[in-house]
């Protein structure tokens, strides 16, 4: 078997999260929010232990769509007809996916919460 070079490894994951970005609606929702976060943190100037967990927390949601994204494809072409195992890979998925989604959201108030009331002048 020949091997590729690191050069088609990494187009091929480009390709990958450009095919997640072009054909998933919520890949680029997540990730227009994932934009915002980062201007909010920028905006608000968080501590680079805030940064950790906020980027910590983007990428998490991002890589989970991502897996999300390819057990659909995978499960689509094994089974194209409805199955009840392919119906629980794609739930488990979009599971990982929402539990991410959770996690970020709690990461978001924890970092941005006492900032944004400030900014508010609500604090």
């Amino acid at each position: 078997m020949r091997r590729r070079s690191w050069g088609l490894v990494f187009l091929n994951a480009l390709e990958g999260i450009a095919y997640g970005l072009r054909t998933q609606r919520n890949v680029r929702v997540h990730t227009g929010v994932a934009v915002l976060m980062c201007g909010a943190g920028f905006f608000f100037n968080i501590s680079r232990t805030d940064w950790m967990f906020v980027l910590t927390a983007v990428f998490m949601v991002i890589v989970t769509e991502l897996m999300n994204t390819a057990v659909e494809a995978a499960v689509d072409l094994a089974q194209p007809h409805i199955h009840p195992l392919a119906k629980a890979a794609k739930d488990t998925a979009a599971g990982a996916v929402l539990l991410a989604a959770v996690f970020a959201v709690i990461i978001g108030c924890f970092v941005f919460l006492k900032p944004v009331m400030t900014w508010l002048g609500l604090l």
